[in-house]
């Protein structure tokens, strides 16, 4: 599709679309830790409430094979997002762990999906290489969701972090997401007639690149560097709420408003870096993040670190994560290349946040006491300090595996290609 032939309205009806997709998520999941916390949950329950998103990432390929083949995917995507809007307010209405935990599951298998059926939509009526700039709004969109806080603050005198109303906007947000995917443009089924495939759905033919070692660490290191990744996506709102923050969605918004900006600089970093060193950049900024929190809390007066650690979020994505996209799309053979994808994201936003879930709940359960008195309540109290330190070793760990053990081969190999193209040739 040439880019002159894309109307306006496509254009904004699609950005509208992955605006609303993303917000509707982000309003309330960035706070969640810190409500369950007001719940009086189990370290497990909470644990596995807080997987609920990566549960649905595992099962959301399986799902989306099936509506590939049957169903329109704007259609699809209308009727998940009202399932999911109501299964929010269900989860909202909930007390108990279990209910809770059942009722946002629900959700995540109808809500992960859509990441991958708004993707399919915007690529299939507009160029590919125009895809970022629509694929944006849902950053913005993420960034926007942090309102709520502040509306909540100023007109109705009310704080709502910690509390369900960030379900309850996420419910209502999901309302509108679901009538702007009406709006979008008809996106039939592509493989509609063609037999269905559980291998296929699940990209286990991907599974046979798993043979050269060099892709097999990187899927392991992958998976790995989402437990510490994850302690900062799950269980940031209750360092913050901790730390006497008012505004905790707000606040980690910052983070993604710098990733539309940081994510500008990827391309430029892999073509003058390469993949190796442009994943290396996100490995190392993600140790600073964590040992900017640890210092933050350590020093007096330089708890403007917390700030630092946050802001830097996009280098950490963009650099790491998209790098390892660009990683794969090389790697994978033409016919293997979206399968390939699917396996990484399965590996990372599924299986290694299911981990990094529960050990980093595990982790923050086992330096944090009661303190109980004659007149108060017990009270938790963290050893940040503790859990900062565990988190930033471990990220160093990783960061000097992945240097001394991890090769990008082609890079290695046009790099060769260019010093023996420079050589004068001997004369015969």
């Amino acid at each position: 599709m040439s880019e002159e032939s894309i109307p306006l309205g496509v254009r904004i009806r699609l950005s509208a679309m992955m605006f609303f997709q993303f917000m509707l998520f982000a309003v309330w999941w960035p706070s969640l830790a810190a409500y369950l916390g007001k719940l009086n949950l189990t370290s497990t329950e909470s644990s596995l409430i807080l997987s609920s998103m990566a549960i649905g990432c595992m099962a959301s390929p399986l799902i989306c094979m099936v509506a590939d083949r049957y169903f329109a995917s704007q259609r699809v995507l209308f009727v998940l997002n009202v399932i999911t809007a109501g299964l929010l307010y269900l989860a909202a209405e909930q007390k108990n762990g279990t209910t809770v935990f059942v009722a946002l599951l629900a959700a995540m298998l109808c809500y992960m999906p859509t990441w991958a059926l708004t993707s399919a939509i915007a690529m299939a009526n507009s160029p590919a290489e125009k895809f970022p700039q629509i694929r944006v709004f849902g950053t913005i969109g993420w960034v926007c969701s942090g309102v709520f806080s502040f509306v909540a603050m100023k007109c109705y005198h009310t704080k709502i972090d910690g509390t369900n109303i960030p379900l309850l906007c996420g419910a209502g947000a999901s309302i509108l997401a679901a009538i702007v995917a009406l709006t979008v443009p008809n996106t039939p089924p592509p493989a509609k007639g063609k037999p269905a495939s559980v291998v296929d759905a699940l990209g286990l033919k991907a599974l046979s690149l798993m043979k050269d070692p060099h892709f097999a660490f990187f899927i392991v290191i992958s998976t790995l560097v989402m437990i510490p990744f994850t302690i900062y996506w799950s269980y940031c709102s209750v360092f913050l709420e901790d730390k006497g923050f008012q505004y905790i969605s707000a606040t980690m918004n910052w983070g993604q408003f710098t990733e539309m900006f940081f994510m500008l600089l990827v391309p430029l970093a892999l073509s003058r870096f390469g993949v190796k060193w442009t994943m290396l950049i996100g490995l190392l900024v993600m140790t600073v993040r964590y040992a900017s929190f640890l210092l933050g809390g350590m020093i007096p007066g330089m708890d403007w670190l917390y700030f630092i650690a946050i802001l830097v979020h996009g280098i950490i994505f963009g650099f790491f994560f998209v790098g390892g996209q660009v990683y794969i799309n090389r790697k994978a053979p033409k016919e293997l290349q979206g399968q390939a994808q699917g396996l990484i994201f399965l590996f990372t936003f599924g299986v290694g946040m299911l981990i990094g879930n529960v050990a980093n709940g595990a982790l923050i359960d086992h330096y944090t006491t009661l303190k109980t008195s004659a007149t108060e309540s017990a009270v938790k109290v963290y050893d940040w300090n503790t859990i900062w330190t565990i988190t930033t070793v471990i990220c160093a760990v990783l960061l000097a595996a992945f240097f001394f053990l991890f090769t990008d081969e082609k890079a290695d190999q046009t790099q060769e290609a260019a010093q023996a193209a420079a050589e004068p040739k001997k004369e015969a």
